[in-house]
């Protein structure tokens, strides 16, 4: 038996990287999947975003699990489109227990103009309300919603003139955003018996950090930085030593903890997974 038997679960940025790596875990556990994607670039995004037919292997893997799923091309901007792929979901599964909203962005660079910033706060935040917005009607008691944050929404710095130009401030800005609407939702929620929380990773090994964009901020001394430069400095984020960064399936193992029943009454945390990250840039006072 695994813990999510007879859940479903509806994951938001499925189609590669860290939604698609939850949505399997949570399919390992027996739970069926809601999986909705973009699949296409958005202009202030200085790396490729995923395809369709990223979304299609997500859908194959999971299938190979003997999980159903389905799955859809939905900006989490446009909640229109998310609505109609969740009553899809609940059309063909009949419920939907576990949302998990991790559809997010970076769009990185000094050259980023302006809209950088708003297009970060509407995928990174925006998009995650819309996500609970379009399930929240479908969650019973029990229910679980899960956002993914970043080790971003506890850095220090406010969200004026960044080196990573407007994109890099409204990332560090939707993140913060994120959290709080964890703490309050949470509270709203909880007399219906419904938790939030939220996951906060620092770097994660997938294409968002794995980028041109990504090794230059880490690396704005140099004109065009690899991933051997900026290893060099992917480190420093994290107190546990020569720790670059976290691997998918720790991400993905505290989403299902948070999924699952053994988390049934967690609510409203901020979980870390984050090598201690946080700890290099918080005092810490007893």
């Amino acid at each position: 038996m695994g813990k999510l038997d007879n859940k479903v679960a509806l994951v938001s940025g499925a189609a590669r990287g860290q939604g698609r790596n939850h949505a399997l875990r949570l399919a390992e556990e027996g739970a069926d999947i809601v999986a909705v994607d973009l699949c296409q670039d958005i202009a202030t995004v200085h790396y490729p975003l995923s395809r369709p037919e990223d979304l299609d292997e997500t859908v194959r893997l999971i299938e190979k699990l003997d999980r159903r799923v389905v799955a859809r091309q939905a900006d989490v901007r446009d909640p229109v489109a998310l609505s109609s792929a969740v009553n899809d979901g609940i059309a063909e599964f009949g419920r939907l227990d576990i949302v998990v909203a991790n559809a997010g962005i970076a769009p990185l660079g000094a050259d980023v103009p302006p809209i950088g910033f708003m297009d970060a706060v509407n995928v990174n935040f925006i998009g995650v309300a819309n996500t609970v917005t379009a399930a929240l009607q479908h969650l019973g008691k029990g229910s679980s919603i899960i956002c993914t944050g970043s080790l971003a929404a506890f850095l220090t710095r406010d969200a004026g003139p960044d080196a990573n130009g407007p994109g890099g401030a409204g990332y560090t800005s939707s993140k913060k955003y994120l959290a709080q609407f964890v703490h309050d939702l949470a509270l709203q929620l909880a007399p219906h018996n419904i938790r939030v929380n939220a996951v906060h990773p620092t770097n994660c090994d997938t294409d968002m950090l794995q980028s041109a964009p990504m090794y230059k901020s880490f690396r704005p001394d140099l004109a065009e930085p690899t991933r051997e430069d900026a290893l060099e400095t992917f480190p420093m984020m994290n107190a546990l030593g020569g720790v670059p960064w976290v691997e998918v399936d720790d991400v993905s193992n505290a989403v299902l903890f948070l999924a699952c029943d053994d988390s049934r009454f967690v609510t409203g945390l901020q979980l870390r997974v984050d090598a201690g990250g946080y700890l290099k840039v918080r005092d810490y006072t007893p």
